[in-house]
């Protein structure tokens, strides 16, 4: 007798509803593991990410345009002037949302007791907040406007130099073709930087400023860019790169490999993790799964007694494991997704030995979370199948199973 493939599935609903305790607990073991493995790839994949925007936005951008062979010889022999071409190009991509000029280079900062070595970057004052947030690192003094004759000096290089805000700062270096440049400028505020390296030898002028002091006007030694999606970075360097074949254009992966190294090196690690993680979960459905068989054997062996094939029977455990595993996995998901966006709008704080640790290494003492759709249904697909392989173990139990034996209550 062929039963239609609905009965199968009518049968297996109804056969798990029967002993609500035994589905309760195997559907339970499916919901934590799915709910465990949400939090779990939302704070790692959080964390990256954040740790990647913040070192993107702190200083690099997410891609930059150079002269060609800037990054091997940062010179200002290798700067260039923005023309049409870039200006055009920049327009036609549309996940620009911003871009900055700078033009870097080293000179002596002295003040009347000390002389330090230090990085004179000129920016664009309105335009660099849109990028670093520079205006929100000002921790004295007031942020620098586009004709100012004055500049910003980082809290560390003053401190080492026992100078202030209203103090004068003389700069002596080399500007473009060599030529000898001097000149001191007052100090309009302080800022803070979260690199310490940087935070002790960094000066930002306006970028018409600097190129006076240079003698490098209208030059610059880098664009840099912001887009709207940092995962999107290689993408849109490629294509600005293609347009701009005389220019060197680079993301922020080439920017900074050691952050894309360790990023990726966490990721990894991540992968070992969940790979643990998910043997732990299997142990545990396999355990249930066992536990159901054990309760059933007596069940089985009267229907396989009566006549009922085995393969059929087989077919209906397996579609009432599907039911419960496809249930626990979907209420799982559900679960997590009010706990993960919760902690996504109020990150857990990290306090003690640990934040300062952070602030130390440049980097937010806050664990964030992230809501990527994919981190959702991704782990509720994966903890779905493997419920649904290890459903697959009571075919064997059942294709050997001893009706009079089953009965009598035997393995």
């Amino acid at each position: 007798m062929n039963w239609p493939r609905n009965l199968y599935i009518m049968l297996a609903w109804r056969n798990i509803w029967r002993n609500r305790r035994r589905t309760v607990i195997t559907m339970a073991s499916v919901v934590f593991a799915v709910v465990l493995s949400v939090l779990l790839n939302s704070l790692k994949e959080g964390v990256l990410v954040k740790m990647q925007e913040n070192a993107v936005s702190f200083y690099t951008g997410a891609i930059q345009i150079h002269q060609k062979g800037y990054w091997d010889d940062q010179s200002l022999e290798n700067t260039f002037v923005a023309d049409e071409q870039i200006s055009e190009t920049l327009k036609e991509q549309t996940r620009v949302e911003h871009t900055a000029k700078r033009l870097e280079s080293y000179a002596m900062a002295a003040s009347e007791e000390l002389s330090k070595i230090a990085v004179l970057i000129g920016i664009e004052p309105a335009q660099e907040p849109l990028i670093t947030q520079l205006d929100d690192k000002l921790v004295e003094g007031e942020y620098l406007a586009k004709d100012d004759k004055m500049l910003l000096l980082s809290k560390g290089l003053a401190e080492y130099l026992k100078v202030g805000v209203g103090d004068t700062l003389i700069l002596l270096g080399q500007g473009y073709r060599a030529i000898q440049v001097a000149a001191k400028y007052p100090i309009k505020g302080l800022i803070r930087l979260a690199s310490p390296e940087l935070n002790k030898r960094t000066v930002y002028l306006p970028l018409q400023l600097a190129q006076t002091l240079f003698g490098a006007e209208e030059r610059l030694t880098s664009m840099v860019l912001k887009i709207d999606n940092i995962n999107k970075a290689s993408n849109v360097a490629e294509q600005i790169a293609h347009s701009l074949p005389n220019y060197e254009v680079m993301d922020w992966k080439q920017l900074l490999p050691e952050l894309d190294q360790m990023i990726e090196g966490e990721r990894a690690e991540n992968f070992v993790f969940l790979g643990v993680l998910y043997l732990l979960i299997s142990f545990g459905i396999f355990g249930t799964i066992l536990m159901m068989l054990m309760e059933r054997q007596y069940e089985f062996g009267v229907l396989v007694a009566i006549g009922m094939r085995r393969i059929k029977l087989a077919s209906i455990v397996i579609l009432e494991n599907v039911w419960i595993s496809l249930l626990g996995a979907i209420i799982g998901m559900l679960i997590s997704i009010p706990i993960v966006y919760y902690f996504y709008k109020f990150p857990i704080q990290v306090t003690g030995s640990l934040k300062d640790a952070y602030e130390n290494f440049g980097f937010e003492p806050i664990f964030y979370f992230s809501v990527e759709p994919a981190i959702f249904y991704n782990q509720m697909l994966i903890v779905l199948a493997i419920a649904v392989c290890l459903s697959m173990y009571p075919i064997f139990r059942i294709l050997r199973l001893q009706p009079i034996q089953a009965m009598r209550g035997y393995k």
